[in-house]
């Protein structure tokens, strides 16, 4: 008796079909693709169109770039040329693009250029069509911010300390030589008094090496040493200081960049494999979301959160019209000056301050009995009372700038009769007589702060930033690997962090 044969379903691989099925009826119904495909419809592209010329070639319609684009970013494909192939591979791909196969230089070249002036535009429709679809609140907004890497190299870097430290060894230098050739010089050379180096600039330093060539390049009797110091000085300084001057004019208030993206800054990020704390190129990424889904973002160069506030609430000022009615952030933006500026905007502030989490613990106020938030304070005669029961009296204001020029103010409040007091050395460190400042405007606004945050609606708020916002940045880094912007110069790195905003926010639409 024969073996049976097993059953196979039909494979006949080059028969020809009468009527071949359309695309539309290979995707799912619920794919991700058909909601790229349907919110880029609904949005206008005029802001975009206007980045073509008028004259020349046809091109590939935008639309189409838009939206294969836009679902690469979605379905975690990044780079232009495995885009390229997908428009030849992936049948949803070729859904969205109609069977076009743009090059991998033309999908570059849209992203980089076509999408420079357009792409906040076409983000904040899609926000505000989610918005008029109850998804999401332009209103009430979580914010928090993240360092992701930059495309540059983190060996090629430029440190504002270390121009520092080469232009005092310049200026060392120059006053050493100057001396001798004062030593040295006849009278008949008139040299004159030791030239002002307390700050140098190139003419400055051409000045000086100049003159000291005049007067030391004849004489028989200079030491050889001194003549080698000279001519290393004059071959240079001069080109130095020139470069120090144009990289401390790229640098500006900050402390460090990449030469291969001068935009971005040495940060320390918490993808830290080598586990040895070394800073990398980087930039600092700041949203605000509603319902994890993203509203607003801003780049910056800052390594900290406190001084990006400003600028990335004027950014939702400028997409929407006005500020959030109501903004919850984490204690990296509890500063005075951020304070003032949402009470000056209106904006219901769940904002804690760097401190707030300790002063929960009970732990924490038994270690410092005798802080000055602790301390009895006479409003009538404006004095403090130590722990020991004396008057600490108002002795003056102390008065600092920060580093975007926001001025705060002190006041100062000194003890008496410290010296034979029991608690000194517990009650604070200070061998002389113990001065406390207080920031009054700080301390009203901190009150105020602890108030909304200990609220019920407070308490929700702080609870919901937690699987709000942060968990936004673990899904993009995590779950679909983006950890490296692949562009390079703040601006196109604005128009990659754009379309990981718009997917992100599509995602959660199709979710």
């Amino acid at each position: 008796m024969g073996r049976r044969q097993p059953t196979f379903k039909p494979y006949h691989q080059h028969q020809l079909m009468l009527l071949p099925p359309s695309l539309d009826e290979l995707i799912p119904k619920d794919h991700a693709c058909r909601v790229v495909n349907d919110i880029v419809n609904r949005i206008s592209l005029e802001p975009l169109n206007a980045a073509y010329h008028t004259t020349g070639s046809s091109s590939y319609h935008p639309q189409m770039l838009l939206k294969v684009l836009v679902y690469g970013y979605v379905s975690n494909i990044y780079s232009s040329r495995k885009l390229e192939a997908a428009c030849k591979e992936s049948i949803y791909f070729m859904y969205l693009s109609s069977m076009s196969y743009p090059d991998h230089n033309t999908i570059n070249r849209f992203r980089g250029v076509r999408l420079k002036n357009a792409l906040r535009a076409v983000f904040e429709q899609v926000v505000e069509l989610l918005a008029l679809e109850g998804f999401l609140s332009i209103e009430e907004v979580y914010t928090d911010g993240t360092k992701i890497e930059a495309n540059a190299n983190k060996y090629t870097f430029v440190w504002k300390k270390a121009i520092t430290t080469n232009k005092e060894k310049m200026k060392k230098q120059l006053a050493h030589i100057w001396e001798y050739a004062q030593s040295v010089a006849a009278s008949e050379d008139n040299l004159p008094d030791p030239p002002d180096l307390t700050t140098i600039n190139k003419e400055k330093v051409q000045q000086t090496v100049d003159k000291l060539n005049q007067v030391l390049a004849g004489k028989d009797n200079v030491d050889k040493k001194m003549k080698a110091k000279l001519g290393y000085v004059t071959k240079h300084y001069p080109v130095n200081i020139e470069r120090y001057e144009k990289q401390e004019a790229i640098l500006g208030e900050r402390n460090s960049y990449s030469k291969t993206d001068i935009d971005a800054t040495f940060m320390r990020l918490k993808e830290d494999h080598m586990k040895n704390g070394q800073l990398k190129p980087a930039y600092n990424v700041q949203i605000s979301t509603s319902n994890q889904f993203i509203v607003n973002y801003t780049i910056h160069s800052n390594t900290t959160d406190t001084n990006t506030l400003a600028e990335h609430l004027q950014q939702h000022e400028n997409s929407f019209g006005a500020s959030p009615k109501c903004l919850t952030a984490d204690a990296g933006y509890g500063s005075e000056e951020n304070y003032t500026l949402l009470e000056g905007k209106n904006v219901t502030a769940y904002v804690k301050y760097s401190l707030f989490d300790k002063r929960q613990n009970r732990a924490y106020n038994k270690k410092h009995p005798f802080s000055a938030d602790k301390l009895f304070y006479n409003a009538a005669a404006d004095h403090y009372i130590c722990p020991m029961g004396q008057k600490m009296r108002y002795i003056g204001n102390s008065k600092r700038k920060t580093v975007t020029g926001f001025e705060q103010t002190a006041k100062l409040y000194k003890a008496i009769n410290c010296q034979g007091c029991p608690l000194n050395g517990v009650c604070h460190k200070s061998k002389s007589e113990r001065i406390i400042q207080v920031n009054v405007n700080l301390e009203r606004q901190k009150k105020k702060a602890d108030e909304l945050l200990k609220s019920e609606e407070g308490i929700e708020k702080r609870k919901k930033r937690c699987f709000d916002v942060e968990p936004v940045f673990g899904n993009i880094k995590n779950n679909h690997g983006f950890r490296r912007f692949m562009l390079r110069g703040k601006h196109k790195v604005e128009i990659e962090w754009g379309l990981l905003a718009i997917a992100q926010n599509i995602r959660k639409r199709a979710a």
